[in-house]
């Protein structure tokens, strides 16, 4: 049921071409893990425990379009970080394929995947890890050097990142002369100056207070708008992934439990799991226009307009303030309905599930 749903929701992920995917991955921990899987069906978590394994990741499949910011979140122990590190091969998984632009990550041999990660992935982890007898242009200039880059060019292209990331000034200060939130933005512009297509990264503002969090949150959103990433991002925090993604997968004891937009999360929670998980999500953060709108009568003379994909929250005072429907349309403009305040009232008052019928 649950492959039935994610697979659902990968093949309306949108119009992009799939850059990762994963198919049944697994990380077992314990004695002769690598054997336990074979010729076996797939083994619940009371079978793991009787073999004294522990299931990190278990029967994961996942696709990431080209573009997509997708988050992968849940408690601690869910096993949110051990994916990572599979899809990236930082740890071996036990079984299974991870596919990158097509090519199964797990047959490369380690020089091929050591040329990957220099050349085609950006990393970046809650831990800083900046290299503190280092300056900041040196430090976002290391991942070039390790390349044999030429001195000219990796300086001029650690000059251009830390511009990008809003440094620019900074370039001879040390990481000891930074904040916090300067250093993850170091952090940053050393995964980007390899020019990476794909980016890991592994809740990198969860050691930053909640202001420089929210700060380095809209960093981040900027970078994407300009950058087209394709992002796999690892949080606890659903108010980031909401922010954030443009796509959620919730995991739980190591296994995908549902994946889908922050939307359809909050609307069609596949278990009570799922649901207890956002039950304390504002909606109108979450929600847009298309979820509530009718469609649109002809008799009505409309005043204003909102877009189909604005958040109720950012429209709900210009739509209450009106008194009445208001026109909603697309990206190009084209009348494709209408709102009106009452269902945005009830919802705002938490009245019936927020959703038009």
């Amino acid at each position: 049921m649950v492959l039935a749903e994610q697979q659902r929701q990968s093949d309306g992920a949108g119009q992009h071409p799939v850059k990762l995917s994963c198919r049944h991955i697994w990380k077992l921990f314990g004695q002769d893990a690598d054997t336990f899987l074979k010729g076996r069906a797939t083994p619940d978590a009371e079978a793991l425990a009787a073999a004294g394994l522990v299931g990190a990741v278990r029967d994961v499949s996942l696709d990431v379009p080209e573009g997509e910011i997708f988050i992968v979140m849940g408690l601690s122990g869910s096993g949110k970080s051990t994916l990572l590190r599979c899809l990236s091969r930082l740890i071996e998984p036990t079984a299974g394929e991870v596919l990158f632009e097509g090519r199964d990550l797990l047959k490369a041999g380690e020089r091929e995947m050591i040329e990957i990660r220099r050349h085609k992935m950006g990393m970046v982890f809650q831990n800083f890890a900046l290299l503190p007898h280092l300056s900041v242009l040196d430090n976002v200039a290391f991942p070039l050097a390790i390349q044999g880059v030429s001195k000219s060019k990796r300086i001029a292209r650690a000059r251009e990142v830390i511009e990008l990331v809003g440094l620019k000034g900074r370039e001879l200060s040390y990481p000891r002369q930074l904040s916090g939130g300067q250093q993850q933005r170091v952090g940053i512009a050393r995964s980007l100056a390899v020019g990476p297509e794909l980016w890991f990264l592994d809740e990198p503002f969860s050691a930053l207070d909640p202001l420089i969090r929210r700060e380095m949150q809209a960093e981040l959103q900027r970078l994407q708008a300009v950058l087209k990433k394709t992002i796999v991002f690892i949080t606890h925090d659903f108010d980031e992934a909401i922010r954030l993604a443009d796509r959620i997968a919730i995991m739980k004891d190591g296994a995908l439990v549902q994946v889908g937009t922050p939307e359809e999360l909050i609307l069609h929670p596949a278990t009570s799991y799922v649901a207890e998980f956002t039950r304390d999500v504002q909606r109108s953060k979450v929600m847009s226009v298309r979820s509530l709108m009718q469609p649109f009568n002809s008799a009505h003379t409309f005043i204003g307009q909102v877009r189909d994909t604005d958040k109720i929250g950012a429209v709900a005072g210009q739509i209450i303030e009106s008194g009445r429907p208001v026109a909603v349309v697309d990206a190009e403009g084209r009348l494709v309905g209408e709102i009106a305040p009452g269902p945005i009232l009830d919802m705002l008052l938490g009245r019936g599930n927020g959703a038009a019928a």
